[in-house]
């Protein structure tokens, strides 16, 4: 009798343990870049603050995210280099793999191997990107909630968190789409003829909008949203009830 049980094939195990692959890297990336970002953002926010309350402007909101942006992206380079390889390295021929166990053992490689300064190749663009999402991120939630609040229809609650949070993350998915768009043409470009297709991220922008149109940086914005939207409201919800518990059982206790 013929056995009828389904069998896995390699191509489907090779793609399984691929995408688990970066896992402790991406883990890592998140514990590094988002807590370095969210934190000196409530601090500084928090320093900008009035003596009487009074939250800082629109502006000073937005730079204060840039900043926070800008630090948790560069403590959070090492382990999205890490990141990038090993989610990479089983699409890579046999004898090109890096072979890299964990995290760990990418970084102490990647410092032995290449020196430790490799561990912040591409932190620039990267601090690039993170600057203008942090930003739009950052600000657009605080400024919503303010304005919630100061409706009157809302209370410093779950409620008012998750819908500042959808706000932030509409306004975050129309600033972060064309960058990523640069970012994303910009590591795949082609060199044509010794010279690379595109000279900066300006240049990028300006053919895109040329050859498909200027609505074209925003193409994919509903499943760009519907990814980064429930993202940023769990984000800030766990963020607001841990700044919660801490002002109630640390600072007040």
């Amino acid at each position: 009798m013929a056995d009828t049980k389904p069998k896995t094939s390699p191509k489907a195990i090779k793609f399984l343990f691929g995408g688990l692959a970066g896992l402790s890297a991406g883990l890592l990336r998140q514990a590094t870049y988002t807590t370095t970002r969210l934190g000196i953002y409530t601090i500084l926010f928090e320093k900008m603050t009035g003596a009487d309350g009074r939250p800082p402007n629109f502006f000073l909101k937005a730079l204060i995210g840039m900043t926070a942006g800008a630090t948790g992206a560069f403590v959070g380079t090492p382990a999205e280099v890490a990141l990038i390889r090993m989610t990479a390295d089983g699409r890579l021929p046999p004898d090109q793999r890096r072979g890299y166990t964990n995290v760990f053992n990418a970084l102490a490689r990647i410092t032995r191997e290449e020196g430790l300064t490799t561990l912040w190749r591409g932190c620039v663009p990267t601090m690039a990107r993170a600057v203008v999402v942090n930003a739009a991120q950052l600000a657009s939630y605080s400024q919503s909630k303010q304005a919630l609040l100061d409706s009157g229809y809302f209370g410093d609650d779950i409620l008012c968190h998750f819908c500042a949070s959808m706000i932030s993350g509409l306004v975050t998915t129309a600033a972060s789409m064309p960058v990523d768009i640069v970012k994303t043409r910009i590591q795949n470009m082609k060199t044509i003829d010794g010279k690379p297709e595109y000279k900066n991220g300006l240049e990028v922008l300006l053919r895109v909008v040329r050859s498909e149109g200027f609505f074209s940086l925003w193409k994919g914005f509903t499943p760009y949203y519907a990814r980064l939207g429930p993202h940023t409201v769990l984000t800030f919800i766990f963020l607001e009830q841990m700044n919660r518990l801490y002002k109630t059982y640390v600072l007040d206790g």
